[in-house]
């Protein structure tokens, strides 16, 4: 099929894949959405996971406002999630606004946590996926599979951690649509592996324009003497899911423009995508409401709740945010289940 603005887009530049582009975007989502469904994410199991975390033992009035303001942006982009699925006859036309909405409601989430953790806020999103890392990720804060983590970017590092991710599993992005919890278990490692290569080539480039390397008169990182420069840095810098999801922000809204709007009709997969996105949304929101709710002061989770059921403009449930005792007639995976049911229902206030 004859692709002319590919063409001309990438004629004096190495050719982009549209369609590796699409598979890594679609597939990596697919792969979240298939691990958050297991019975990790179970009401029971989150409770389980939280069960140790101590409310702070003085109030902090500025950390909980931080917390509840930064929830509040999370909810709403959560809501604008819901209503880009609701007429997905051409999910084509919302799938990239669709990402940017579900990145925010991912970065919105995290800043709360660490509100939460420690009080503190970052200017910027490198930053905030850098705090995220020693306040939540290392703290075992957060639940696999948003836990995982690369330490640094240097070679030796990076294989040693993801090959104590992967075991014996070999499933990639590349081999298609994960079908289960052992191929996405393999995606998401190839998706943390992908996104580690992608910030290693940041860094070897600003090294190379750096006025340490052109000292050293090399063209490349072949001599000992660059390779310990550039490894220097590459300590320096991981990767993390907040990491993952800003590059897959940038993916979508500055770079590869062609790859999740044209070619061939793949709306099927699309129409999936998008309601991945929600779900992936939805659960790690769902999840983080457990921990959030121990650490503000007492009382005001609800009270939080109570007034956004009250006042909120938008037209989904709050529920979600609720942190329930399992029910006796019914399992945890079912209210789950229900509440995920009930934030996608107009609920008019």
């Amino acid at each position: 099929m004859s692709q002319w603005i590919v063409d001309r887009l990438f004629d004096t530049q190495e050719k982009q894949k549209p369609l590796f582009a699409f598979q890594g975007t679609v597939n990596w989502m697919r792969a979240l959405s298939i691990l958050v469904d297991g019975k990790d994410f179970e009401d029971d199991a989150i409770k389980a996971h939280y069960s140790n975390v101590k409310r702070r033992p003085n109030v902090n009035v500025d950390a909980d406002n931080l917390v509840f303001e930064n929830m509040l942006m999370a909810f709403h982009n959560h809501a604008s999630l819901i209503s880009l699925n609701k007429d997905i006859s051409h999910p084509y036309n919302t799938c990239r606004t669709a990402i940017v909405c579900w990145y925010y409601s991912i970065y919105f989430t995290c800043s709360a946590m660490i509100g939460a953790a420690t009080g503190s806020k970052q200017e910027t999103h490198t930053e905030t996926a850098r705090v995220w890392q020693f306040d939540i990720v290392d703290k075992n804060l957060v639940l696999s599979p948003f836990s995982l983590s690369l330490s640094s970017l240097v070679e030796s590092t990076v294989e040693a951690e993801i090959s104590a991710y992967r075991k014996d599993n070999k499933y990639s992005l590349n081999d298609g649509s994960p079908q289960n919890e052992d191929e996405a278990w393999g995606a998401v490692v190839s998706y943390l592996k992908g996104t580690c290569e992608y910030e290693k080539y940041r860094v070897e480039e600003k090294v190379k324009n750096s006025s340490e390397f052109k000292k050293l008169g090399v063209q490349n990182f072949r001599k000992k003497v660059a390779r310990d420069l550039r490894d220097s840095q590459l300590r320096k810098k991981g990767v993390n899911f907040l990491t993952q999801a800003f590059r897959y922000r940038g993916k979508a809204n500055y770079r590869d423009s062609v790859f999740l709007s044209y070619g061939y009709d793949q709306s099927e997969q699309i129409k999936m995508f998008c309601q991945d996105l929600e779900k992936v949304s939805f659960v790690f929101q769902r999840m983080a409401s457990f921990y959030l709710s121990k650490r503000v002061e007492k009382g005001t989770w609800t009270q939080f709740v109570d007034d956004l059921e009250k006042n909120s403009r938008l037209s989904i449930d709050t529920n979600f945010f609720r942190v329930l005792a399992p029910l006796c007639s019914r399992s945890s995976r079912s209210i789950n289940r229900n509440l995920y049911t009930q934030s996608m229902l107009l609920t008019f206030v």
